[in-house]
């Protein structure tokens, strides 16, 4: 009899597990248009950067982007018109970009996401005294709006 209890115990804790969200392989993240989506205009940056690609990385951007930089200091804000601007000349400046972005949440609130991301960035830069190598590494928030049928960052590049 206690045999038999354990084994039912066994199989409703995994039915009930079955029945929870469902997750996207390898994650904690719920399986969903929305966060599929979003995990889709995440991969185009990463790609669009990796190829310094300015046009492509701006075409994933609102026109309503804003990033205060996480600081209270307005020198270094960034609003749409400066990044059309600011980031070919970025990627000018670059020789080579790699990166690894690992999505750790997405939070989605009506037509509002917020993906939590580890970014590990390995890039060559352009110095006076030629190419340096570098890499940075964080914990990042990317914010995201739904503009139409299509997810468009508004902060966090």
């Amino acid at each position: 009899m206690k045999r038999s209890l354990s084994l039912l115990a066994v199989l409703v804790a995994g039915t009930l597990a079955a029945c929870g969200p469902k997750r996207i392989d390898g994650t904690d993240i719920a399986d969903n248009g929305d966060t599929r989506a979003v995990l889709s205009v995440i991969d185009a940056y990463r790609k669009g950067a990796e190829k310094r690609d300015a046009p492509s990385v701006l075409a994933l951007v609102s026109q309503s982007y804003f990033d205060d930089a996480g600081t209270g200091d307005p020198a270094d804000d960034m609003d749409y018109g400066q990044l059309v601007k600011a980031l070919p000349e970025d990627y000018q400046r670059l020789s080579a970009v790699k990166l690894n972005i690992k999505v750790r949440q997405i939070t989605v609130d009506g037509s509002k996401a917020i993906a939590e991301m580890l970014y590990d960035g390995h890039y060559r830069i352009a110095t006076p005294r030629g190419d340096v190598a570098k890499q940075t590494s964080d914990v990042q928030q990317m914010l995201l709006q739904r503009e139409g049928n299509v997810w468009k960052i508004v902060s966090g590049l």
